[in-house]
């Protein structure tokens, strides 16, 4: 038995701000890997999260981090230390 946590359809649809249709198409294109339990499909969360970036969507979300440091930095690292009270 795996210890890897299963996401439904619907989740991953959330997950990834698409429609469920769009999730199946993907199941269907080999785009998301997915496991078929009875009429449903399952998915495991690392199937969806960070693997099925393509180079640009990777640089995209780098380019947001970096952009999100420069502008909060301060204030990330002051969240970040768990003996500064607010």
């Amino acid at each position: 038995m795996t210890n890897k946590k299963l996401l439904s359809t619907t989740q991953v649809a959330a997950l990834l701000g698409i429609s469920r249709v769009a999730v199946f198409n993907k199941i269907k294109k080999g785009e998301i890997k997915a496991i078929k339990v009875g009429r449903n499909y399952v998915i495991e969360t690392d199937d969806v999260i960070g693997e099925n970036l393509n180079d640009e969507e990777k640089r995209n979300i780098g380019a947001a981090v970096d952009r999100t440091v420069a502008e909060y930095g301060e204030v990330l690292r002051k969240l970040g230390r768990s003996d500064d009270k607010y």
